[in-house]
């Protein structure tokens, strides 16, 4: 399951979905969103106005969701369940 976090520095709500994915051991690339503008721009055209934007397979979201991140974790494939 690939999870892509478009942050930007010194976000609270960034930070606080770094710890909250950590905290359920889900691996994420994070995108700068400061260093990246066709990003930022493509998030905006989007609808999202809030950082972070979190991207997941089938889901999109901006902002601190830890509902999101929870349901996102109960969805996890289990290690060495049938890869």
């Amino acid at each position: 399951m690939a999870v892509t976090v478009y942050s930007k520095p010194s976000c609270v709500q960034c930070n606080a979905t770094y710890r909250a994915l950590d905290a359920h051991g889900i691996d994420y690339e994070v995108v700068d969103l400061s260093a990246n503008p066709e990003a930022l721009d493509e998030l905006r055209r989007r609808g999202n106005l809030q950082a972070p934007v979190v991207v997941t397979d089938d889901d999109e979201w901006a902002g601190f969701r830890p509902d999101k991140i929870d349901e996102l974790a109960a969805r996890r494939p289990l290690a060495g369940a049938g890869a």
